[in-house]
């Protein structure tokens, strides 16, 4: 790479967050333009490009645009996730949530949880765990999982299951023992989630800015966790929007600690530090 190419031009900067914030929502600051730049790194090495000028110029292509605009959001969303991550939630959930919501379960018997923004599967695993704890303990109980996000490549790790002891810790013994296999070579340092788990999760893939997320069903209960700190606040308001036209009536939605969702025109009501409940807008004065 030529020296005077060695940055992001301030006008290619300015096209790619235009884009990314058309695809995804997420609005990258000045600040971010050297973050940007390392991970586009990553796929100018795939695709043998040699500048970023020529990385713009396959990108806005015909054929970039076609192939290569799902890898940039891929690169550019960024992925931090744990099992149990604010595992209040969790009790939230069971103690509160669950109970509330079966009694008038208004899916056919079965509460539907919606894990939207999984990133590598951690949240919802973590959910899946919870969820057959809490079913093994009321008969009768059933649940689907329906977990997405815009990456194909965490969508890809997330259906494998496959994760590191380090990153099992949250995990408690108990539930370790029952909901994780070890591998068979003694050196590895991996664990695999019981196919059983596994299979209590659809994964797909579902981008936020799209107009329709073409869901079948609504769910009770959305996780919607840290998701909103990366968009400005009219992309908050139009997604939530979107949101909650997939969440019944009396349904909660969790969100992450540092996001609040106070005077947007939505129809939830704060129940709880981060979990919210859909009002029936009817009713609303």
């Amino acid at each position: 790479m030529s020296h005077h190419e060695a940055t992001i031009s301030n006008a290619d900067f300015g096209r790619l967050r235009r884009l990314i914030y058309e695809e995804s929502g997420i609005n990258l600051n000045s600040d971010k333009k050297t973050m940007l730049e390392l991970r586009i790194k990553r796929r100018m090495r795939t695709l043998n490009l040699n500048s970023y000028a020529e990385y713009c110029e396959y990108l806005f292509g015909s054929r970039g645009q076609k192939e290569e605009v799902v890898h940039l959001i891929d690169v550019v969303t960024t992925n931090k996730t744990d099992f149990f991550r604010e595992p209040a939630h969790f009790e939230l959930l069971v103690q509160r949530v669950i109970p509330d919501v079966w009694t008038g379960s208004q899916s056919g018997g079965e509460l539907s949880v919606w894990s939207a923004a999984c990133s590598t599967g951690e949240e919802p695993y973590t959910l899946a765990m919870v969820l057959s704890e809490y079913a093994s303990a009321h008969p009768g109980f059933r649940f689907r999982i329906l977990a997405t996000d815009v990456s194909m490549t965490v969508l890809a790790k997330a259906k494998r299951g496959v994760y590191s002891l380090e990153a099992a810790g949250p995990v408690s013994r108990n539930l370790q023992r029952k909901y994780f296999m070890r591998s068979r070579d003694p050196e590895s340092e991996s664990v695999r989630v019981v196919p059983e788990l596994r299979r209590l999760v659809e994964f797909r893939r579902l981008n936020f800015m799209d107009e329709d997320f073409c869901l079948a069903q609504k769910a009770e209960v959305i996780f919607c966790r840290n998701v909103l700190i990366y968009f400005d606040r009219p992309t908050q308001e139009k997604f939530l929007q979107k949101l909650t036209r997939y969440l019944l009536p009396g349904g909660y939605v969790f969100v992450g600690h540092a996001e609040t969702l106070h005077e947007m025109n939505i129809p939830l009501v704060a129940v709880a530090p981060t979990l919210y409940r859909k009002v029936d807008v009817r009713h609303r004065n």
